[in-house]
C-alpha cells in the first residue's frame, strides 16, 4: 500500500528526530578519547559531504546553483554549524541526555516564528500539544541525585535551539522549492563545515582518533545524526510544514534518554519515564489523522513535485 504524503512525512520526521538524538552515542566516545567538539564535527561535516554528494550525482542532480541561492544556502550552512557546535560544546558542562532534551525548546521557537514571522494560525491542539510537551522535557531535566544544571551548558543549548529553528523555518520558504533537497543539504554542509575549519585554524588544533576503531564512530556521526537526519528533515519540511516536523522533534530527548541509560548507565527515574509517556502522548496526538494537522501542512503545496526533487 503507497503511502500519502502526510504519512511520508511524519515517517521521515521521526527518523530525522531519532537519528539526530543518536549524536551522543557517538560524540562521547570520541570525547573520552581526547577528541574536542571542533575536530569531531570538523570530520563529521567531512565525511558527511562526499555521501551527499555521490547521492546527489546519483539522482542525476548538477552541483550548478545560482548565486542568490548560494549566498542564502552559506548563511544557512554557518546557521547549522553554529547549532551543531553548541550543542557539542554544551556536553561539556552537562549530561548528554538533559542536553538533548533541552535542544527541545526549537519546536516553540519554530511555532513562534511561524506565527509572529509569517502568520501561521496555530490551533488549540497544537498549543496543548507543545505545553505538554514541554512539561515531559522539564521532568526529564534532573537527574537522580536532583543535581542543578549548568548556566553556561543551558544558554548553549538555548542558542543552538534558536539555530536550528531558524534553519527549519527558513529551509521551507518558497525560495527553495525549486532545488533538490539533496543539493540542499550538501551546500549546507559544505559551507557549515568552514565554521570548524576557521576555529581549528586559529586554535592551531585539530586531535584524531588515538584508535582505529573510533573513525567507526565519525562516520556514524557523518551518517546517522547528519546525512540521514538532515535529509529527513528537510523531506519532512517539505512534506508537513516546520511545526509538525519540529514537533516530532520531541524523539529527540526519548532516543537521548535511552542512550544514556542503555549505553552509558545514567539512572532513568519514575520522572523521567513520566516525562517520556508525556512526550509520546503528544507526538501521538500531532500524528493521529487528518483532522488535527491539516490547519499545518499548507506548506506542503509548495512542493507539488518533490518525488522528482530527493
Amino acid at each position: 500500500m503507497l503511502l500519502s504524503n502526510k504519512a511520508k512525512g511524519y515517517m521521515l520526521g521521526a527518523i530525522a528526530a531519532a537519528t539526530y538524538g543518536m549524536n551522543p552515542l557517538f560524540a562521547l566516545p570520541l570525547y573520552a578519547d581526547g577528541m574536542d567538539a571542533d575536530s569531531v564535527l570538523f570530520f563529521r561535516y567531512m565525511m558527511a559531504i562526499p555521501v551527499m554528494g555521490l547521492l546527489l550525482r546519483i539522482r542525476g542532480h548538477s552541483f550548478s546553483l545560482a548565486s542568490g541561492r548560494l549566498a542564502e544556502l552559506a548563511v544557512l550552512g554557518v546557521v547549522v554549524a553554529l547549532s551543531s557546535l553548541l550543542l557539542f560544546l554544551s556536553y561539556n558542562y552537562m549530561d548528554s541526555g538533559v542536553a538533548s532534551t533541552l535542544l527541545f525548546v526549537y519546536p516553540v521557537m519554530v511555532a513562534l516564528i511561524m506565527a509572529f514571522r509569517y502568520g501561521e494560525r496555530l490551533p488549540p491542539v497544537t498549543v496543548v500539544c507543545i505545553a505538554v510537551t514541554l512539561v515531559g522535557i522539564m521532568m526529564l531535566n534532573r537527574t537522580a541525585a536532583g543535581a542543578g544544571l549548568s548556566a553556561t551548558g543551558i544558554w548553549m543549548v538555548m542558542l543552538s535551539s534558536a539555530a536550528y529553528a531558524v534553519y527549519i523555518v527558513a529551509i521551507n520558504r518558497p525560495r527553495f522549492r525549486d532545488i533538490p533537497t539533496l543539493k540542499v543539504i550538501f551546500y549546507v554542509l559544505l559551507f557549515g563545515v568552514s565554521v570548524f575549519a576557521v576555529r581549528i585554524l586559529f586554535n592551531g588544533t585539530l586531535t584524531l582518533p588515538s584508535q582505529w576503531y573510533m573513525w567507526g564512530c565519525l562516520l556514524a556521526l557523518a551518517l546517522l545524526p547528519t546525512a540521514v537526519s538532515f535529509f529527513c528533515t528537510t523531506l519532512s519540511i517539505q512534506y508537513i510544514g516546520p511545526t509538525p516536523t519540529a514537533i516530532l522533534g520531541a524523539l529527540e530527548p526519548v532516543v537521548a534518554i535511552f542512550v544514556a541509560v542503555a549505553v552509558f548507565g545514567d539512572i532513568l527515574t519514575p520522572r523521567q519515564v513520566a516525562g517520556m509517556v508525556l512526550i509520546l502522548s503528544a507526538v501521538t496526538v500531532i500524528i493521529a489523522g487528518g483532522r488535527i494537522t491539516q490547519p499545518m501542512v499548507r506548506f506542503r503545496k509548495l512542493f507539488p513535485k518533490i518525488k522528482r526533487k530527493m
